[in-house]
């Protein structure tokens, strides 16, 4: 089929109308909602609009589920997926998306959230273009899952029937339209409980025993082995991060409990279990060497829990081709790659649908300095255009 040229205007419209609905991480209703008003707007019908459960099964406050919408077919083929996540990092709350020459910026001191909304306003544009120019079309889902930020986890408990059982997917989630990501890492959460011993910090120090001293000697060493931040032992490399540390009460108490968390990831399997081995070790060791004037030690409950799993999709895989072939339709040269990072696509691949997931010129995300390139997300926005075609 030709397809009909983007309508810039309207691509525009879209992004920016969506950088500025807030939605981070389990507070996503506002997006879904705004997402749902365009697509109807479109010419979507609403039984083809709907949310699943996910939330319900997730629990922990997540206000609503993965918003999912199936257009029918025009023509006979198999039905394929285009997914953009809904939620943003807490940096982007109250973001005001502006234009600056070629970009578009949030004005003030907070991100953006072009990860993901220029993805979810891509999509916007495809259904609407579809739609309105009454192009052919296989049958398509469109998924916008909740929770990507904190783990995958909308993703993760999508449930294929519920998609209509897709026979591939092009995920948007990245920096530049002619990258496709055909691989990426695994990654599992760690937290540490560390048990101490209270006692007044001036009167009685030596019969306490410090959380905060036995969480930090575990980190210390962490970091002195070589397991800390970018990891490379010989020919196996992963990374490894701690994200947050809650502890203690007052100034003048031995801080008797401490909870710190964070991240452990490698393409390779071996190696991540090795490198979360050494995690468990170190605080193991920690607090076994604190101890007070009675020789009492500390202690440290250490539990992990995987957040997806790696995966890696052959050149010649059907959605690698079409995607490779969409991004060539419109002058760019594909640029398959595997990435240090964790995608909603490590979910899909892992469930059985292959899936690749292709950038939407959104760039520096989770900082301050967060943009998109206007250029590259219209070419996102032809790509995709290219992608139905070639399916089809």
């Amino acid at each position: 089929m030709k397809s009909s040229p983007v309508d810039r205007a309207r691509a525009m419209a879209h992004l920016m109308d969506l950088l500025a609905v807030e939605g981070p991480t389990g507070k996503e209703a506002k997006v879904a909602a705004a997402i749902t008003k365009k697509l109807i707007a479109a010419g979507c019908a609403k039984a083809w609009i709907t949310t699943d459960d996910a939330h319900e099964r997730l629990g922990d406050g997540y206000e609503i589920g993965n918003l999912i919408v199936k257009l029918p077919g025009t023509i006979k083929a198999p039905r394929i997926m285009f997914s953009a996540h809904m939620d943003t990092v807490p940096l982007c709350r109250g973001a005001v998306p502006v234009i600056k020459g070629n970009r578009v910026v949030a004005q003030g001191e907070t991100g953006l959230g072009g990860d993901d909304r220029s993805g979810c306003a891509a999509i916007v544009t495809l259904c609407e273009t579809l739609l309105k120019n009454k192009l052919p079309h296989p049958p398509i889902t469109l998924l916008f899952p909740i929770a990507e930020e904190n783990g995958l986890h909308g993703s993760r408990m999508v449930r294929f029937k519920d998609l209509g059982h897709p026979a591939m997917g092009f995920n948007l989630d990245g920096q530049f339209p002619n990258e496709i990501v055909i691989g990426a890492m695994s990654a599992a959460r760690w937290r540490a409980e560390i048990k101490g011993i209270s006692t007044h910090a001036g009167l009685e120090p030596h019969k306490g025993v410090s959380a905060g001293l036995i969480g930090s000697k575990a980190m210390a060493t962490i970091a002195e082995k070589g397991y800390f931040g970018k990891i490379i032992k010989g020919n196996r490399a992963g990374t490894s991060n701690l994200g947050s540390v809650n502890g203690g009460e007052a100034s003048n108490q031995v801080m008797d409990r401490c909870v710190m968390t964070g991240e452990c990831r490698s393409h390779n399997a071996a190696f991540l279990k090795r490198i979360i081995k050494v995690h468990q070790d170190a605080f193991a060791a920690a607090a076994a060497s604190v101890t007070n004037d009675a020789g009492k030690a500390g202690k440290v409950k250490f539990t992990t829990e995987s957040d997806y799993n790696a995966f890696r999709l052959k050149k010649s895989e059907p959605c690698v081709k079409i995607a490779s072939q969409a991004v060539e339709r419109a002058g760019k040269l594909p640029n398959p790659l595997v990435m240090d990072a964790g995608l909603d696509a490590n979910n899909f691949n892992e469930k059985g649908l292959p899936t690749v997931t292709l950038g939407t010129g959104s760039h520096k995300f989770h900082q301050i300095a967060e943009y998109v390139d206007i250029r590259e997300y219209l070419l996102a926005c032809g790509v995709l255009l290219n992608i139905v075609e070639l399916a089809g």
